[in-house]
């Protein structure tokens, strides 16, 4: 049995003896270019730096005191800020952090699932107190980093599957999607197509395989034709639902991975002339605000976005007061909103057929 790693017996008492002598000595190092690197600032090498973060990673290191107080900011992070998905967020977080005297920052990644390393500098520099990553995939560095200058880490809708290390805040995505799936097969539907978003995004993966079991258990055959991934934008929805409905057999539904998707199916239907619900049904997801001034209301799943800011930032600041949460995953239920975007589907017989009824 191999005891000389940093899970090996004494490992414990190794990591709370720890200090910056001894970083800077493993590292090959003095002593202030470790503190540079703790306290996130400027003026060492970029090998150097990642030199000592190992070392850091590897024996687990953890900073006991502050030698600065923490920033009075809990910052978010988002994936993109070019939707109101976002602003119902940093509304719930800003309502739990205002009355502890505390601001809310908020940086944007610009597409990706992965902040840069920028952003981990200017974060460590900062020494805000609490992050919340939003969508975000952080790599186990960046985790690491953050843990080893005390800052709390909230990750708030994963993109990956959500460890036990690190705090999280979901809604329940696959029943959000097998609720909008039997509530169009209730109203009669067949032809049901999905326009999802990446599967990169877990929250995508879980609402298809919650919207395939409600199909396959109904034994509606999934035509692999009516599953589409778009951009979760109107013009990924408006594309995609274009493409649907010039099938030789279209759909009579569509469901949404969210909300702005479904407003560019409602534009691809208007395109074509088809009225809906009477042609057309369409089911969205998120419940976002303008969802029931869509003309028709949008019938959506509601996602909580501003509970669901609200409890990541309790977690953020159970973290900061050093108290461990009750729980490592915490999801929040969906429910189904039934507007006025949904209806049985149209009766296929000629009207002079409907007429001799």
């Amino acid at each position: 049995m191999n005891t000389s790693g940093p899970d090996a017996p004494d490992a414990g008492r190794r990591r709370a003896g720890l200090t910056v002598a001894r970083i800077a000595h493993l590292a090959g190092v003095s002593a202030p270019t470790v503190s540079k690197v703790l306290n996130g600032r400027a003026g060492v090498a970029s090998d150097t730096r990642q030199r000592i973060e190992q070392v850091i990673q590897d024996h687990g290191y953890r900073r006991q005191e502050q030698t600065e107080p923490a920033t009075p900011v809990v910052e978010v992070v988002f994936q993109s800020l070019d939707s109101l998905w976002a602003l119902e967020i940093i509304r719930g977080v800003e309502q739990v952090v205002r009355p502890h005297g505390l601001a809310v920052a908020v940086s944007e990644m610009h597409g990706q699932l992965t902040p840069d390393q920028a952003w981990t500098q200017d974060v460590l520099a900062r020494r805000p107190t609490g992050v919340i990553a939003v969508s975000a995939n952080l790599t186990e560095m960046q985790s690491a980093q953050l843990a080893s200058r005390a800052i709390p880490l909230v990750i708030l809708d994963p993109s990956g599957e959500p460890t036990h290390e690190t705090p999280s805040v979901g809604a329940t995505n696959w029943n959000g999607g097998l609720v909008a799936a039997r509530h169009l097969l209730e109203l009669g539907h067949r032809r049901i197509a999905m326009i999802n978003g990446s599967a990169e995004f877990l929250c995508c993966r879980a609402r298809l395989d919650g919207f395939r079991a409600a199909v396959e258990t109904a034994g509606v055959p999934v035509d692999p034709d009516l599953i589409r991934v778009a951009p979760l934008y109107v013009e990924g929805g408006h594309a995609e639902a274009t493409a649907l409905l010039a099938l030789p057999e279209p759909p009579t539904a569509i469901f949404a991975a969210n909300d702005l998707q479904a407003l560019g199916v409602y534009e691809a239907a208007r395109a074509r002339g088809m009225r809906i619900p009477q042609e057309l049904s369409v089911v969205g997801f998120d419940d976002l605000p303008f969802a029931r001034w869509a003309g028709p209301a949008l019938t959506t799943v509601r996602q909580p976005l501003f509970k669901m800011g609200a409890t990541a930032a309790e977690l953020a600041l159970a973290l900061a007061d050093g108290r461990k949460p009750e729980h490592d995953r915490i999801e929040l239920a969906t429910t189904l909103v039934v507007r006025d975007s949904t209806a049985p589907p149209p009766d296929p017989r000629p009207a002079a057929a409907r007429r001799r009824r």
